[in-house]
């Protein structure tokens, strides 16, 4: 459902299996995201992958780009295996994924997919040779690969080709939508060269990454009209910070809300020193907002304004949002349902009674000039009233007697 009360109508896409989760048919949109380590670093790489599934990554890419890397990936799911992580790992590959692949068959088996870029799989004669090779492997291990078509890296031979059949059109189009055609038909030509070879529907994913909005909703709009294909969605490079966020939740949003993508990522560039689980953190927000999915109690709290000149609310918002991220690892797994959980923390008498209401937990905290006391509202009821310097504990501590008493324990 979407968050305003209307259905939203799924494309209907071939179901794909990935180690041991689903994309696609009538499984939820996926959340994944891909580290940023040396893939050398087993430890490292491992301590990241766990991070981000413990985020909330569904499935977890890993660079494969050279031969100490394939060495590695084995070790990786070794570790992960060892700390009580089952995240499917993906294998990215570029330019020599046909050799790596093929040399290094523990590496092949490690992975729950590989990531093919028809971009960079190799160049004139070499191309459907090495294509192919890396499809046999997929078959051979009966692992599900990604065709993943990028802006950045478009197959030149290809667009090419389409450029001078434009320019010899009595009717020619804009250069743009001229490169928008060629990243749709990059996706689905080499589809239809891995079936050929022997892939199977439900062993094939597709992608058409660019990084400007209006292109990304264009691609896929017509991607998607052409095929039953799971879809994977991402903006690529997307940026650093507000920018990021905003330009993805843009895209995907629209797309999303069209029935479009089986899985998504939120390519955010890190601040230095940043926290890689960000982006998984934004993915599953851009989905719950849309009423998509549920994956964590969300806090409503209000913007501030002149009513508000104390900080208080601000503080205990962002204190309780992170209190329940924090608590979510446990209530998972004792608790059905907690993730739809409501919560409001609000900063005045104006609105913030309302929709403390509409909450299953909120508090209304004083504004400016207004009595120094919290009333706290449990299921549309005033249960009490808080006040002091202790109000955020107490707000933690009703917070958990709540989830304690209102949602069912798993057996």
């Amino acid at each position: 459902m979407s968050s305003i009360g209307v259905p939203v109508e799924r494309r209907k896409s071939v179901a794909v299996k990935i180690g041991n989760v689903t994309m696609g048919g009538d499984w939820p949109v996926m959340v994944q995201s891909m580290t940023n380590t040396d893939t050398a670093d087993a430890e490292g790489t491992a301590r990241q992958v766990k991070a981000l599934a413990d985020a909330g990554s569904e499935i977890v890419r890993i660079t494969v780009n050279n031969e100490d890397a394939a060495k590695a990936v084995p070790h990786v799911r070794e570790k992960l295996d060892r700390m009580g992580c089952d995240v499917p790992l993906v294998g990215d590959f570029h330019y020599i994924g046909h050799k790596l692949l093929t040399e290094y068959p523990a590496c092949a088996q490690a992975l729950a997919k590989y990531r093919i870029n028809p971009g960079n799989v190799g160049f004139r004669e070499k191309k459907d040779k090495q294509f192919a090779m890396m499809v046999e492997v997929a078959i051979k291990n009966d692992r599900p690969v990604r065709i993943g078509v990028n802006w950045g890296s478009l197959d030149q031979e290809l667009l090419t080709r389409m450029m001078d059949a434009n320019s010899k059109s009595n009717a020619p189009k804009d250069a743009v939508d001229v490169m928008r055609e060629t990243m749709i038909v990059s996706a689905l030509e080499n589809a239809k060269a891995a079936e050929e070879i022997g892939l199977s529907r439900d062993k094939i994913v597709l992608s058409a990454k660019v990084s400007s909005v209006q292109d990304l909703v264009a691609v896929y709009t017509g991607l998607a009209a052409r095929c039953d294909h799971a879809l994977h969605l991402g903006l690529t490079e997307a940026g650093m910070g507000s920018k990021g966020i905003v330009a993805s939740s843009a895209a995907l949003g629209i797309l999303l809300q069209r029935g479009i993508g089986d899985t998504i990522r939120v390519s955010l560039t890190p601040e230095p020193g940043g926290d890689r689980t960000k982006e998984v953190i934004v993915a599953q927000e851009i989905l719950q907002t849309m009423g998509l999915r549920n994956f964590t109690p969300l806090v409503a709290a209000c913007p501030g304004c002149g009513r508000t000149t104390s900080t208080v609310f601000q503080e205990l918002a962002q204190d309780i949002q992170g209190y329940v991220r924090a608590k979510m690892p446990e209530w998972r797994t004792r608790f059905v349902g907690v993730e739809t959980m409501q919560l409001a923390v609000m900063g005045c008498i104006v609105n913030g009674p309302g929709e403390s209401k509409h909450a299953n937990i909120g508090i209304s905290l004083p504004g400016t000039g207004e009595q120094p006391a919290a009333p706290v509202f449990i299921d549309g009821q005033k249960v009490m009233t808080l006040r002091g310097a202790n109000i955020a504990n107490e707000f933690k501590a009703i917070l958990d007697k709540y989830v304690g008493e209102k949602y069912e324990r798993r057996a």
